[in-house]
């Protein structure tokens, strides 16, 4: 989030000092007072970058007009404005060597009349940074090549692996009363079984534990993405990146997207503070089915509400948060549902029932879960599948379609209505089943899931005969006919 530049210079200020402030310069921090030679420069964002992720740190610094060995303020006359390296300007000749690219930026700063020179590294991310087609380290003064100090390297990648949006800054430099105001913090205390600490130090603990806050210069604090996106009150108090990933909910009067639009909903606030209503309001909207059991007469909704639950859950979970301007869509047709998020699954969606899961968003799916908002890991598409053949309602269809996961519940329909395409991905989904449960498909569990007659026999055996020539599902004993069918992954 951009801070007004009032605030913006009074943060730097705070944070010049802060690093002045440290007994010696560390691996991520570096003084000087005019040095300002380009390819010098270029070797220092490589090396810092690099060891600020060592150090688990979000930036690196480079100071001009501070005194190495003591760290007094002596002012500098290096101007990164003007300065021009081959013939370009610093900045454009710098940018163009690193890889990846990184957002380096240089800032002026007045201190006490003193004129001081702030560069800002954005710790590595995905990769080591490059600098022309080279990466280093910094080791106490030093500078060495990082291919040169293996063991260095290994560490790197380690840190590099589960390095998350989550733990981005979505809003810095705030006060503990700004904190507060902008999050949920009852909510969060009420969601996750904690009792409500009488005292402010006790709050900021827990939502410093889990990652919700950091520790920013001085006294202040920045909100992480994590705790954005989960407990703001207004998602919009976090600026486009995150207010654009809040759930947005359209229903249409019809079967297409040109019908008229009857209801839409805006997701305003977090996840963990919104979710329960946002499943409560879709709720409310489904029209009832009218089930006649063998002695009494029950109101089902049209879809299961575990399986828009765990789609909802797992369409958060899932997403590619650093997708610009899109978040979860779920849109309510007068024949189906359809929950889409952005970003290319991480796992074929024809294995989503059985393959061990694997999510983008570790932390934010690790508290979702202690908030019981959705399943233990793993279990989610298994409760959808299960609702759904409980129902007896057409397959789900999980698909990619360009760079977003797209989930698709249909309104009830019978066996005879079904196309022959459901009628192959119902047998695939329910043999998936049944295997992941430790059983096997048969005629008999297939007629019952497909609501087919006993004396119908023979259509389940056309299905299972489409299916086996699709390479979905095999014999789990081919010597032995009767003894079922199994996913052909099994």
């Amino acid at each position: 989030m951009t801070l007004d530049p009032v605030m913006s210079a009074e943060r730097t200020r705070r944070l010049v000092d802060d690093l002045r402030a440290k007994p010696a310069e560390t691996t991520w921090i570096e003084f000087k007072e005019n040095n300002a030679d380009g390819p010098l420069i270029g070797k220092l964002i490589s090396a810092l970058s690099n060891a600020a992720r060592l150090a688990d740190q979000h930036y690196a610094y480079v100071v001009w007009g501070v005194r190495d060995g003591d760290h007094a303020v002596v002012g500098t006359s290096f101007e990164p404005t003007v300065k021009k390296e081959k013939g370009q300007p610093l900045e454009l000749w710098v940018a163009n060597h690193l890889q990846p690219g990184i957002e380096f930026r240089f800032e002026e700063v007045d201190h006490d009349g003193q004129r001081l020179i702030l560069l800002t590294i954005p710790a590595a991310a995905t990769a080591p940074v490059e600098f022309d087609r080279t990466a280093y380290l910094r080791i106490g003064s030093a500078t060495p090549r990082l291919s040169d100090h293996p063991e260095r390297l290994r560490a790197l990648w380690s840190k590099l692996q589960p390095y998350a949006w989550e733990t981005g800054v979505a809003a810095q430099f705030l006060s503990g009363d700004d904190v507060l105001a902008r999050l949920n913090y009852a909510n969060y205390f009420d969601l996750t079984g904690q009792p409500l600490p009488d005292n402010r130090q006790g709050i900021f603990d827990k939502l410093l534990a889990d990652r919700l806050i950091q520790k920013d210069v001085s006294d202040r604090w920045n909100i992480t993405n994590l705790g954005a996106i989960l407990y703001a009150k207004k998602l919009s108090d976090f600026g486009p990146s995150v207010e654009r990933k809040g759930v947005r909910f359209v229903a249409y009067a019809g079967t297409g997207r040109a019908d008229d639009v009857s209801h839409r909903q805006d997701g305003q606030r977090g996840y963990a503070a919104g979710f329960q209503g946002l499943v409560d309001y879709i709720d409310g909207l489904l029209p009832r089915n009218e089930l006649i059991g063998k002695a009494f007469r029950e109101e089902r909704p049209l879809y299961p509400s575990i399986a828009i639950r765990e789609l909802i859950a797992n369409a958060l979970i899932h997403q590619d948060m650093t997708i610009t301007g899109a978040g979860p869509l779920i849109e309510l047709f007068s024949d189906r549902m359809e929950i889409t998020n952005p970003g290319a699954p991480l796992v074929s969606p024809d294995r989503f029932l059985d393959s061990p899961p694997r999510s983008r968003n570790e932390a934010l799916a690790s508290l979702m879960r202690r908030m019981k908002l959705c399943e233990e890991q793993g279990t989610g598409i298994d409760k959808v599948i299960s609702a759904v053949e409980l129902h007896q309602l057409p397959p789900p269809d999980f698909r990619m379609e360009g760079d977003a996961v797209r989930v698709v519940l249909f309104a009830p329909r019978r066996f005879a209505d079904m196309t022959p395409e459901e009628a192959v991905r119902a047998c695939y989904q329910h043999a998936a089943l049944k295997y992941v449960g430790g059983q096997k498909m048969t005629n008999a569990t297939l007629r019952e899931r497909l609501g087919i007659d006993d004396q119908n026999a023979a259509q389940a055996s056309r299905v299972i005969r489409a299916t086996l020539d699709a390479d979905l599902i095999r014999p789990a004993d081919a010597e032995r006919p009767r003894a079922g069918y199994v996913p052909s992954w099994a």
